[in-house]
């Protein structure tokens, strides 16, 4: 399998508190990664360190590589604008825009110098298709985004991600607010949108790292303890304390 993402020996400090500890791991094209782990070991942020979300914290640094596509995504001659456009993010609270939808999901386009409306449509249209969301939504494109549902606002900004025509998407506990129903939906879509993006999710809910991701990682206190075909993880760890976080011992 093809690499997309390669963690080599990385580190990460808060000013002198290291939140991650010497993380090496390799994530393939095309797949699902889920990371796991009790609150504040590191999982947020070693997603944020893949798009360099964290260079904006006064006092972080870094020691280590990450590459993508073999290339170092700390090199000092990247261009970090760019790296995030090929990366989209998730976030926990579902966050549009004060815009109506169409401008929600077009946000990205324009952004980056766009202006050819019937593509912005075209794209705009095809990424709430991608996203599960067009046909709940394309008779009210206009329409304040705020109006949507929790489930919707979800999607739509999974859209807005989408628009941009990222290579990964990562997502940070993306359904951890919404019900069961539109979690199910975000759920699946992971699953579908998989065949074209590598998607990584930290998440707290065993079951739905179970579910959806096709590996898993586990994290405890800042270091990757664990990382391997989910069904292993879940049903033979290679350690105990895996095992321990899993059935609920703790956490």
């Amino acid at each position: 399998m093809d690499i997309k993402i390669r963690a080599d020996k990385f580190n990460f400090f808060y000013n002198e508190t290291m939140a991650l500890k010497n993380i090496s791991m390799n994530i393939f094209k095309n797949t699902v990664v889920g990371i796991i782990g009790p609150s504040g070991c590191g999982k947020s942020t070693f997603l944020r360190s893949i798009n360099r979300m964290n260079d904006v914290i006064f006092g972080a640094r870094h020691e280590g590589d990450i590459l993508i596509d073999g290339e170092n995504i700390y090199d000092k001659d990247i261009d970090v604008v760019g790296i995030r456009r090929r990366i989209g993010m998730v976030f926990q609270k579902s966050n549009p825009f004060p815009k109506s939808i169409f401008d929600n999901v077009a946000y990205g386009l324009k952004i980056n110098g766009i202006k050819d409306r019937s593509y912005i449509a075209q794209k705009v249209e095809k990424s709430l298709q991608d996203a599960a969301l067009w046909n709940e939504v394309k008779d009210r494109l206009s329409k304040s985004a705020f109006d949507l549902s929790g489930g919707q606002q979800q999607r739509l900004c999974i859209a807005r991600a989408l628009a941009v025509e990222p290579e990964v998407l990562l997502m940070d506990e993306p359904a951890s607010a919404l019900d069961p129903t539109a979690t199910l939906k975000i759920e699946e879509l992971i699953h579908e949108l998989k065949s074209k993006y590598s998607i990584i999710i930290v998440t707290h809910n065993m079951q739905q790292a179970a579910r959806i991701s096709d590996y898993t990682a586990f994290f405890m206190m800042g270091e990757l303890l664990e990382y391997d075909i989910t069904s292993k993880v879940f049903t033979k760890p290679s350690k105990k304390i895996t095992e321990d976080y899993i059935t609920g011992r703790f956490g």
